[in-house]
């Protein structure tokens, strides 16, 4: 499969992923897969670090823009995507997986503290480290959450999986003659509004110079083929 391209890499799943076909919730068939995946790439020597949406369980922007406080729903987001790493936690571990579950928000019955040091140290030891929580503040998204942790531990990539294989012009599923883009740089997706991650993300990743693929994460094999340096799905880097 040639050389490992990418050593250290975050993972960046939306809740949905986890949804599967029935498009809500966590399905076991799913995570299980994507579990299988990610045990597939860490034997490579790949170092691997999670953060996943709260989409399937409760999406806070989504719950404010109906009347509820922000902040309240957000805190509310962060809990959902609390119990999606927990339960992508336990896939792990059943498939053989040393795992940690680090959170922003407090809660040391079932998690770890996020400890920037200690995450680092359990990614070298060969454990998934999974970032829970957000970045325990209201107004952020997981996105951002997903960028911040990647600069944090220095990770040499962001690859965030999707349900579909790149980013296009528009919504392929609508328009079917949207454009896909092979490349592109941190600047036209701020200026096309392109959903790739929300623009702080975007920001953060430009102002390090942190790449992010955007790729298919249903297809089995994919993140293997990205860490290897597949040119599949979207490259979004500087110019």
């Amino acid at each position: 499969m040639g050389e490992l391209l990418y050593k250290r890499v975050l993972l960046k799943l939306s809740g949905e992923a986890l949804a599967g076909e029935q498009g809500y919730g966590i399905d076991p068939l799913t995570i299980t897969k994507i579990a299988n995946e990610i045990k597939e790439v860490v034997a490579c020597g790949v170092e691997l670090a999670l953060v996943i949406g709260g989409g399937n369980i409760f999406r806070g922007l989504a719950a404010s823009s109906k009347g509820m406080d922000r902040a309240s729903a957000d805190y509310m987001g962060m809990l959902a995507t609390m119990i999606n790493s927990l339960a992508m936690q336990d896939a792990l571990e059943q498939v053989g997986v040393f795992t940690r579950v680090q959170s922003a928000i407090a809660m040391q019955e079932v998690a770890e503290p996020y400890i920037r040091r200690k995450a680092i140290r359990h990614l070298e030891k060969g454990r998934v480290v999974i970032f829970g929580a957000g970045t325990g503040n209201p107004y952020f998204t997981t996105d951002t959450a997903a960028s911040l942790r990647a600069m944090e531990i220095g990770a040499d990539v962001i690859l965030k999986g999707t349900k579909v294989d790149g980013v296009y012009s528009a919504d392929p599923k609508k328009e079917p003659d949207a454009v896909k883009f092979a490349r592109l740089s941190y600047i036209d997706v701020l200026k096309k509004g392109l959903q790739v991650m929300d623009a702080t993300a975007i920001s953060l990743c430009m102002d390090n110079d942190l790449p992010i693929i955007v790729f298919d994460v249903t297809t089995y094999g994919n993140v293997k083929r990205v860490v290897f340096g597949e040119e599949i799905g979207t490259m979004v880097k500087g110019e």
